[in-house]
Formats: C-alpha cells, sequence, structure tokens
C-alpha cells in the first residue's frame, strides 16, 4: 500500500515537472525596455548649435533599438527632446498626436517642416571657403568639412552613380580641407 502510494505520487511529481518545463518553455520571455537610454538622446530645437536633424533621430533610433523601445517610445521620447521651434511646431500638428501615429510620420514632418532651404550651391561655396578656425584641431575641421561635404552631394538610387558621385564629393572634400587648414 505505501509502494503504490509512493509510485502515485512519484508519477504525480513527474507529470507536475513535465508541466512546468512545458510552461518554461512555452511562456513568451518578458522583455524590459532600457529607458536610461533617453539621456544619450540630445535635446533638439534647430538652432545652428544642435546636432542635425537627421542625427537627432539616429540617436533615437539607436538608442531604442538597445533599449527595446517600442515605436510609441520613440515618438514620445523624441517629442520630450524637442525645444523651442521644434517643440511650437511639434504642439501646433494635431495629426502628430493622434493614437495611429507612426515613427515615420513624425520623422517626415519635422524633417518637411525643418528641411534646409539653402541651395546645393550655397553648401559647396560654403565648403570651398570653409578655414579652420583659431583652437579647432586639423580633425574637428575635417568633421566639419565633411559635414559641409554630405550636404550638397546628390543622394541618387542607382549605385554606380552614387559611387561617382561619392567619389566627386571626396575630391573636392580632401581640395577644400587641404587649402582651410591653418598655419
Amino acid at each position: 500500500m505505501e509502494e503504490a502510494r509512493f509510485h502515485a505520487d512519484l508519477l504525480e511529481s513527474k507529470n507536475e515537472i513535465r508541466r512546468l518545463r512545458e510552461r518554461l518553455y512555452t511562456t513568451i520571455p518578458t522583455v524590459h525596455k532600457d529607458l536610461s537610454l533617453i539621456s544619450l538622446v540630445p535635446k533638439w530645437s534647430r538652432s545652428g548649435a544642435d546636432v542635425p536633424l537627421e542625427e537627432f533621430f539616429s540617436s533615437i533610433e539607436v538608442s531604442a533599438e538597445i533599449g527595446r523601445w517600442q515605436q510609441s517610445d520613440k515618438i514620445t521620447i523624441g517629442a520630450l527632446k524637442l525645444t523651442s521651434a521644434a517643440r511650437i511646431f511639434y504642439n501646433g500638428c494635431p495629426e502628430l498626436h493622434t493614437e495611429d501615429v507612426t515613427w515615420d510620420s513624425f520623422t517626415n514632418a519635422l524633417s518637411q517642416r525643418f528641411k534646409d532651404t539653402h541651395s546645393d550651391q550655397f553648401h559647396f561655396m560654403q565648403l570651398q571657403t570653409a578655414r579652420q578656425r583659431k583652437n579647432e584641431s586639423p580633425r574637428e575641421f575635417a568633421d566639419r568639412c565633411t559635414g559641409l561635404a554630405q550636404k550638397f552631394m546628390r543622394k541618387v538610387d542607382v549605385p554606380v552613380a552614387q559611387c561617382i558621385h561619392g567619389e566627386n564629393a571626396d575630391r573636392m572634400l580632401l581640395s577644400s580641407f587641404v587649402v582651410g587648414l591653418g598655419e
């Protein structure tokens, strides 16, 4: 009698272990968001001292990927980091406050509103006349020149043509960098 009860308890324990294993392997793992990465996202207002808008978006996207943020988190954090004119624009756009707003619509709205209105010729002249500033290192000057060159480089869908445009921009960049280096 005691042996039969022992076998029954053993069988029940084995079944319980099997059920627990199945539950363990079929349960969807809990994904935790890391919102501490918000501190990596700079504030953005469109002033000349701010990072470019594309870099602002990129910092949100990279932080979101690492921190496992959802699309709604990216929009909320992006909106929280807007200041001055950008914040006023965001507050005045009811389409950016709806439940079905997407990250793409958020970035498109800001990109359209705050796109650079200068012509390619303007940016080209900025690069051609760039000079190393007094306390600017050669590396910092090179980075500034690279940013200027990217502003007028054409973006095309044909890879070969894009490569040619890139090579031309690199030649102009190198020329402007060498001429603009301080003594």
